[in-house]
């Protein structure tokens, strides 16, 4: 097993963070949204107006081919867009990369916004009507269609990896993260959350993408709502920060330094790395998983679905991932220690001999017995998140310094007494947060002078967006099996679906949620290569489009 993660750690490395280079998929993410940014003649910009006009519904025709209207495929694309990389993306970026590293995501989200556009258009150009009525899009059909059989193989391997990613990052890492916070917030028991998000998105899904549309419809809007106005309640409470912190997040993004206790390297190719690859993490231009909802939309012109694809980066990045930044950065928490509980047996809790300082690499693994002393481990040093625990503490209040030992049993570590082998102990210390924690610190601290339990807002948004992800990308998943295997696969498909949803719940997810990853570069990698194939298709529906007499010029 530990071969086994090795390897899958080594391929995840060479697809999206290779060290100290930038990583491969980034880069060919980033050329691509230039390319077709500069060739679109900046169609973000200039057909905004368009996409919000299209998806108010204002060309909407019943009598148009596909399944639902402009809004519930926006909705759908975007239930899967927006969810836990909004939380916990943008504070892993910030951690890593300081405030700058917002800045990159931006730049990101802008690029991104043509490359969603191209995506959309070609999936509604190539998408294919079934016997039923029902209406199958995305990479796999305009590899094949729009490249020709030649290029099937391609079509194949995006296929496989979507539905991979779609029980792995898309259902499993959805459940195990929305488990593990309601066991955090509420202590529910994660198998008891995991029957019930199973069940939620079984019912859901066994409807079809019908039923996925009118529930994204009204949850999507819902949860988007929900969570930005909280953060917009903490940034006018916080105003007089704000420009300050937009100041720093740009001066920052070029000129990168460490914040307290070395949060943020103070590097700049690193900053850039981080606010990138999480921006396109979080909006998923050009890894081929929105064009599959956007050719469900009943439209018979595909430009028009491209527009309402480019609205998606946007939402997602530019306002929901900026308002998480902007309440993580006006509170000052990114570079603040905490108090919080310390899972020992997390994979963000180390145990090192030594560290030269705050960030760096440990130099060498502890022994499998440590011990503490008033709270202080005497034969090493405690890393949580890389950055070290000083003192360790029995009691939530942290008044009860922890006096015994820490080691190693059956692969795990756990505290106890001194004397005492027989009872696991809870420890508690400041420590330096990260991912959702962080963002759940923001909040609390900044709506606590307003309501208590403002902490709890988040925990209910990572509810709503984790499961709204799972839902959607069992749609992502099914289209895709639909292409390799037949009508036939979809049922047996949901049924695995579901049960991954129960299995990810329960299950700690480390080596999975890498996997995924590694799947959702292998769907990018074969869509960027149509992207840039078919570009000039794109160039060139676009202008037929958008020369007919019905649009204004600016329309």
């Amino acid at each position: 097993m530990h071969t086994f993660e090795q390897i899958v750690n080594f391929i995840n490395s060479l697809i999206w963070s290779k060290p100290d280079i930038f990583p491969f998929m980034v880069v060919v993410l980033l050329v691509f949204g230039v390319f077709i940014t500069f060739r679109l003649g900046f169609v973000q910009i200039r057909r905004f107006g368009h996409g919000v006009k299209v998806v108010t519904g204002y060309y909407d025709d019943p009598k148009d081919t596909g399944d639902v209207n402009h809004f519930q495929a926006l909705s759908t694309a975007l239930s899967a867009t927006v969810g836990i990389g909004n939380i916990a993306g943008v504070a892993i970026a910030i951690h890593y990369g300081g405030p700058g590293a917002l800045f990159w995501m931006w730049i990101s989200a802008f690029l991104g916004m043509a490359t969603k556009y191209s995506e959309c258009t070609l999936a509604v150009k190539y998408r294919n009507q079934n016997p039923d009525g029902s209406v199958s899009g995305g990479p796999m059909y305009y590899i094949e269609k729009g490249l020709g059989p030649k290029w099937k193989g391609l079509a194949i391997v995006f296929a496989v990896s979507a539905v991979t990613c779609s029980f792995l990052t898309g259902n499993a890492v959805q459940a195990n993260t929305v488990a593990d916070v309601l066991r955090a917030s509420f202590r529910i028991p994660v198998y008891v959350t995991g029957i019930a998000t199973a069940g939620l998105v079984g019912f859901v899904i066994i409807g079809g993408i019908k039923r996925i549309g009118n529930v994204a419809a009204r949850l999507a809007p819902m949860m988007a709502i929900l969570y930005v106005s909280g953060a917009l309640l903490i940034l006018i409470s916080n105003y007089t920060q704000i420009l300050p912190s937009l100041g720093l997040i740009i001066s920052s993004a070029f000129s990168p330094k460490a914040g307290a206790f070395g949060v943020g390297s103070g590097v700049f190719m690193t900053t850039l790395v981080w606010g990138m690859k999480r921006g396109l993490f979080s909006n998923e231009a050009g890894q081929g998983s929105a064009p599959i909802a956007h050719a469900a939309a009943k439209t018979n012109e595909p430009v028009r679905e491209g527009v309402v694809g480019l609205l998606e980066p946007f939402i997602d990045t530019l306002v929901i991932c900026t308002m998480t930044g902007l309440v993580i950065i006006t509170t000052n928490v990114w570079q603040q220690k905490q108090k919080a509980y310390i899972p020992l047996s997390s994979v963000e809790t180390k145990f090192v001999r030594s560290v030269q300082h705050e960030g760096l690499i440990p130099e060498a693994n502890a022994p499998d017995l440590m011990h503490v002393e008033n709270g202080v481990i005497q034969d090493a040093v405690m890393l949580r998140n890389d950055f070290s625990v000083d003192t360790l503490f029995t009691d939530e209040a942290m008044s009860v310094p922890f006096s015994g030992t820490i080691q190693k049993q059956n692969e795990q570590w756990v505290a106890m007494n001194k004397g005492d082998n027989h009872h696991y102990l809870k420890l508690f210390g400041r420590s330096i947060e990260n991912g959702a924690p962080l963002t759940a610190i923001a909040f609390e601290k900044g709506l606590s002078h307003l309501f208590p339990g403002g902490q709890y807002l988040v925990t209910i948004c990572v509810l709503l967006f984790g499961i709204s992800t799972a839902i959607s990308w069992s749609y992502y998943g099914d289209r895709s099996i639909q292409y390799l295997l037949g009508d036939k696969s979809i049922i047996y498909y949901k049924g695995v679906y579901v049960f991954m949803n129960f299995v990810g719940a329960i299950l700690a997810l480390t080596t999975v949620w890498t996997i995924g990853d590694i799947t959702l570069g292998l769907m990018a990698l074969p869509n960027i290569i149509a992207l840039f194939a078919l570009s000039g298709v794109v160039y060139t529906v676009s202008k037929e489009y958008f020369n007919k007499k019905h649009l204004l010029p600016n329309e």
